[in-house]
Order: structure tokens, then C-alpha cells, then sequence
């Protein structure tokens, strides 16, 4: 394995269809990995570790073409952390669930994991992750301290492996909350939206490329945050 960080995919979610077939797009992630029949450590801490989750999750996985998938079980109390890492450590790839994002950097901070894990994306484990958990391997997310009151957004720290700052499947919304984001962003800086059904594949030194649909841009502007041109994979949506 590489020992210099991978490409990181991060997926919306957010489609749920009754087909039978392979979804596409986990598809073209593990083929842009280049690791055939894959063992994949699945951390579901954003969810705390819902079995549920997993289970629906992992099948979808070996649909695509994974040949096994482990559930490092973080988040429960009195969970096993060494059994974690060692499933995480033999990994071929690491997946990062849904939920919140928040409490899932929460869990991590807490169980002494965030160091563990930036050792392994830097010795070149891939990860990739949907909805809560693209976010969370992206640079930064965003809070409010006080529920009613638009002031009080603050921006708290993600895993960073993808740098960039994204959400997923809020395109019936309007992006507001990455919006609220990009607002405590320096001018410049840009974000995007993963629609629904959709992803991007983030290199390490920032480019992003759309896969599967359409990917909404976003800009800090002086003024405020404007809407840019759309990212389309290629080939189009």
C-alpha cells in the first residue's frame, strides 16, 4: 500500500433505492481505489455504533464488490478500542457512517482515536465516507451555541483528510447550513454541495472532481456567499 495519503470520496446518501443492482457509485469508489474483493472497517461512530446502520450499510458493500466488512465498534460504553484499531489497522479500506457529525468527532476525541486515525490516512489507508461521515472527513463543520439565535454559528474541526468543507443531500433546502459556514470562511474559500445520490473524489492538495451527479459550488465572497457553476462528473450528470 501507498504509504503517501490516498484520494478521499466523499458520498452523499441521501437516495435509497428498491433495485437490486450494485450501486454504481461505491462501484467506481472502489475501482478508483484499485483494490479488488476489499476487507472494509466500517466506524459508525456518528451514529453511536447502530447495528442497524451496519448491517444495511455493509450489504450494500459487498453488492459492489467488497469481499468482507468489519464494524470497529467505537462509540458504546466499554467498548473494545483495541479490537477497533486492530480491525481498522487491517483494513484495506475505512468507512465513516452517518448520523451527526458532531457527536461522531465528539466520540473520537473522547475514546483518544484522533491521532490513531491521522496516522493511518497518512501512512496511505483510504477512507471514504457518506452523508455525516463525508462531512466529518472533510476540513470543518458548523455549530450553533445557541439554537435560536443565527449569531451564535461557530465553526468546529473535522478530520481533515479531504480539505475542503462540504454537505450532502440538502439540495431541497438550499444549502443553508453550508452557507452558514462558508460565512465564517476567509474570502475566497469555497464549498460544496453533495446532491443526493452524488460525490466527489478530494485529492490532498484539494482538487475535486464530481461523481455521480451534480455538485452544487459555493464562494465566500466580501458580501456574502454566492452560488457558482456546478461541478458535473465527467461526462456530465
Amino acid at each position: 500500500m501507498s504509504k503517501q495519503p490516498q484520494p478521499v470520496y466523499l458520498l452523499a446518501g441521501g437516495r435509497h433505492s428498491r433495485s437490486k443492482k450494485p450501486d454504481a457509485l461505491l462501484e467506481a469508489v472502489f475501482k478508483g481505489f484499485g483494490i479488488k474483493s476489499a476487507t472494509i472497517a466500517y466506524t459508525g461512530t456518528a451514529s453511536g455504533d447502530d447495528k442497524d446502520f451496519f448491517r444495511f450499510i455493509s450489504s450494500s458493500f459487498t453488492d459492489a464488490g467488497a469481499d468482507k466488512v468489519t464494524h470497529a465498534v467505537i462509540a458504546p460504553d466499554g467498548a473494545d478500542i483495541n479490537k477497533a484499531k486492530k480491525s481498522l489497522s487491517n483494513a484495506d479500506i475505512i468507512f465513516v457512517s452517518g448520523g451527526d457529525v458532531e457527536y461522531g468527532m465528539q466520540v473520537l476525541q473522547e475514546k483518544n482515536l484522533l491521532d490513531f486515525f491521522n496516522e493511518l490516512y497518512n501512512g496511505g489507508k483510504p477512507f471514504f465516507g457518506i452523508s455525516a461521515g463525508a462531512i466529518m472527513l472533510a476540513n470543518r463543520w458548523v455549530r450553533w451555541t445557541d439554537p435560536d439565535d443565527d449569531n451564535s454559528a461557530e465553526l468546529f474541526p473535522c478530520l481533515g483528510y479531504a480539505p475542503v468543507i462540504c454537505d450532502t443531500h440538502d439540495e431541497q433546502a438550499g444549502w443553508e447550513e453550508l452557507q452558514a459556514a462558508l460565512m465564517l470562511e476567509k474570502v475566497g474559500y469555497r464549498g460544496y454541495g453533495l446532491a443526493s445520490g452524488s460525490g466527489v473524489k478530494v485529492t490532498a492538495d484539494g482538487k475535486v472532481e464530481a461523481l455521480g451527479g451534480t455538485v452544487y459550488q459555493y464562494i465566500r465572497r466580501a458580501g456574502g456567499v454566492d452560488r457558482i457553476d456546478d461541478i458535473l462528473p465527467p461526462g456530465g450528470a
